[in-house]
């Protein structure tokens, strides 16, 4: 499939969408998924690790990444589990239908309670420090359970161009940090100590983090599995999690890098751990989604200010908060369609596009070359379908937008709803509407 076709089904899209009154003037924002994109990418990511392998892999979808039942249904579908980090998206995957033997629990402050349903499903779960597998010692004493149990290491190989996106930093909150005095000795103890730790986990980071980075940590995870099972003297280990965190490009339609990539690479650096003594388990989740998800926007107004033109739009920090508050990092882009849902021709024109949140910085693009957007076009915010409108920041009480899966065909565009837009209901019961005299 080439970037061409996405642009292309992406067109469509947006104008089957001004067509069919998905957005206008009394639906000002909207957000669409790309079936096709999503189906392809999942198909990508396990033949790219067929492809280096014949051992058994789990590739468990980041549900952090796109937290939408529809969503965790459709990549289930393509063979795909889950990876959660809480109740909260362990419920989503149970209502998507993962079953838990595809479903692995990922956190660093798993609660007794999350820890106990866990294991009462037979999640896989991934300790994440010395205290929490205290827990799991005085739970297992009591309970039976087919969970695959691991610990999350931390190689502490360094981090990338984003500090809050590296997680096997020196410092970094996640896992045993395993070139810290004398911990390397403590897991290879704590394994030997319980013969039920079958899994170990890593993950070195995910947007700005090198690939090389990426294979290094995996590597130092696979050293330290064959350090286990020469110490215990049998093949006690024989799942790794290599984490997820494949990087995404922002800057244009081409997906890089690829799963193919990665996979060939981390063949290169890490042979052993692709002959197919250990099953593995990926987490990816970003990778997946965002090339295949748009948020449209109605221009609500043009105007100018010190000579520079502005979109004023009703897409801003609530579908996109990273990109506010850390425009150079989380850089989108922008296309410009007219009234029609057509993409706009004409000279670029330097111009801010703004979100509708009542602060300054609420922008989604400064001074970006683009058709010059007026009253009643629409900026298609591309990229944004991870980690976007799945997350939205309810700043100003601003409602969450309805999101619409797409697929196409040459006589026409089907949409499905997977998540109807939020009420003004909804937001009033939500913040304390049903018990207005609560404090008084």
């Amino acid at each position: 499939m080439t970037d061409t076709e996405a642009a292309a089904r992406r067109d469509q899209a947006v104008r089957a969408a001004v067509e069919q009154g998905l957005v206008g003037p009394e639906v000002p924002l909207a957000a669409l998924l790309d079936v096709t994109g999503i189906r392809a990418s999942a198909r990508a990511l396990t033949s790219a690790f067929a492809a280096v392998t014949d051992a058994p892999v789990l590739h468990a979808f980041a549900v952090k990444a796109g937290p939408l039942v529809p969503v965790l249904r459709l990549l289930a579908s393509e063979g795909l589990g889950a990876e959660v980090a809480g109740p909260g998206e362990l419920a989503l995957a149970r209502a998507a239908g993962v079953p838990p033997g595809r479903t692995v629990l990922d956190s660093p402050a798993k609660t007794p309670a999350e820890l106990r349903e866990a294991l009462a499903l037979g999640v896989a779960v991934n300790a994440d420090n010395p205290q929490e597998l205290a827990r799991l010692d005085a739970l297992l004493a009591s309970t039976a359970t087919a969970s695959p149990l691991g610990l999350r290491v931390n190689p502490q190989v360094g981090g990338g161009s984003i500090a809050a996106l590296s997680t096997a930093t020196r410092t970094s909150k996640f896992g045993v940090g395993l070139r810290d005095e004398g911990a390397r000795e403590w897991v290879v103890g704590a394994y030997a100590a319980r013969p039920w730790l079958t899994r170990l986990h890593t993950h070195t980071g995910s947007q700005g983090v090198p690939l090389a980075l990426m294979a290094e940590g995996v590597r130092a995870a696979y050293e330290l599995a064959e350090e286990i099972n020469a110490r215990v003297g049998r093949r006690q280990v024989d799942t790794v999690d290599l984490g997820g965190g494949l990087p995404v490009n922002f800057a244009s339609d081409e997906v890089s890098p690829t799963y193919g990539e990665y996979a060939r690479l981390l063949r290169a650096e890490v042979p052993g751990l692709f002959d197919g003594s250990y099953a593995l388990v990926t987490e990816f989740g970003r990778s997946l989604l965002a090339k295949h998800g748009t948020v449209l926007a109605r221009v609500e107004y043009a105007k100018t200010a010190g000579g520079r033109a502005i979109a004023v739009t009703h897409a801003g920090v609530q579908i996109a908060a990273r990109t506010v508050f850390a425009p150079e990092s989380w850089p989108l882009r922008i296309a410009a369609y007219g009234p029609s849902g057509r993409p706009k021709p004409g000279p670029p024109v330097l111009q801010d596009v703004a979100g509708p949140a009542c602060f300054a910085g609420d922008l989604l693009a400064r001074a970006r070359a683009l058709p010059r957007l007026e009253q009643g076009d629409y900026a298609a915010v591309l990229d944004t379908g991870a980690y976007c409108f799945g997350h939205h920041y309810a700043y100003n009480s601003l409602a969450r937008p309805g999101v619409h899966g797409y697929t196409t065909t040459p006589s026409g565009v089907r949409f499905a709803l997977v998540r109807e837009p939020q009420t003004l209901a909804s937001i009033v019961r939500e913040a304390g509407g049903t018990t207005p005299d609560a404090l008084l």
